[in-house]
């Protein structure tokens, strides 16, 4: 049977603010894991993802396309069905048009603008949707079904995390064009003259994406409750953020760790609906032990 599945990237969320945030409802899935995205921008980021990949762990000694053909054959076990490998996903690579071939529902909600219906972003999906608020998880929630003769995947991209954090009014510092409101960057004249933010503000502003995420929790433990059983979620960012770091803020044109650091966690529904059991990994000497058994040494 063919496993629901919830995809929840926190946009620009990076690893260690995930990490301070209290999330009672998130950590029923287990820990979260510090990975590394693909790209340092919302969209070059989410591309990635709907090939079907996920963000890496930057292993040593091995060659990349072993890392893909590993990712790609781990969607056996979160979609519930054998036999699927890199190969299955030829010639698109393209997650939802795969998924739409095998027979399910594919529905995005997305909260940037520059992942607006228009773009290439919005490729095999049934139903996509820009929000109208910045900041709605909530909306996205309440939004969500699973129909019993349907199998859904939602694919949610979350603006709470992304500047301004869901601050509002004289709390908001000012900066054109970063809100996700691309016609204003055609505003500019070319001088920015804005002042950079000083380290009291970067930190101020980096509590906040704490906060944002505990905000976030609250409507996860939402999302959990309207689940099914056979639910398999995924919960990870695009990219990460810098709050002052070696002199940067934000992300996109800069080449820093902090800006590539993510959580990634993912679980399956188990027993009754809202009841979460993480996906236990196999440890690198059970998966040692079980290829020597494969061989005949044990």
């Amino acid at each position: 049977m063919m496993n629901n599945v919830v995809w929840i990237i926190f946009d620009s969320c990076r690893y260690d603010s995930f990490a301070r945030a209290k999330k009672p409802n998130i950590e029923r899935l287990g820990d979260a894991e510090k990975r590394y995205s693909y790209a340092s921008w919302t969209s070059p980021s989410h591309y990635a993802y709907l090939m079907g990949l996920m963000p890496h762990t930057s292993p040593p000694h091995v060659f990349a396309s072993n890392v893909y053909r590993e990712e790609f054959s781990k969607w056996e076990d979160r979609l519930g069905i054998e036999g699927l490998t890199f190969r299955s996903f030829l010639p698109h690579i393209n997650l939802p048009t795969k998924l739409k071939e095998l027979g399910y529902k594919t529905s995005a909600r997305v909260s940037l603008p520059v992942l607006n219906p228009s773009t290439s972003i919005n490729t095999g999906f049934d139903d996509y949707k820009l929000m109208d608020d910045h900041f709605d998880f909530s909306g996205m929630v309440d939004e969500i079904e699973f129909p019993a003769d349907e199998t859904r995947f939602y694919f949610l991209n979350v603006g709470e995390t992304h500047y301004p954090y869901m601050m509002e009014g004289e709390d908001l510092p000012h900066i054109s064009g970063v809100h996700g409101v691309v016609k204003k960057m055609d505003e500019q004249d070319g001088v920015n003259d804005e002042p950079f933010f000083d380290d009291e503000l970067m930190k101020k502003l980096h509590d906040q994406q704490v906060k944002c995420v505990e905000y976030l929790d609250n409507h996860i433990g939402r999302l959990f409750e309207k689940c099914t059983r056979d639910t398999y979620f995924i919960i990870t960012a695009d990219h990460g953020e810098l709050f002052g770091e070696d002199g940067y803020f934000g992300h996109g044109p800069i080449i820093h760790e902090k800006v590539f650091e993510v959580p990634f966690m993912e679980g399956r529904l188990s027993g009754s609906s809202g009841s979460v059991e993480a996906e236990r990994q196999e440890t690198d000497d059970e998966r040692i032990a079980n290829k020597l058994e494969s061989l005949g040494y044990m």
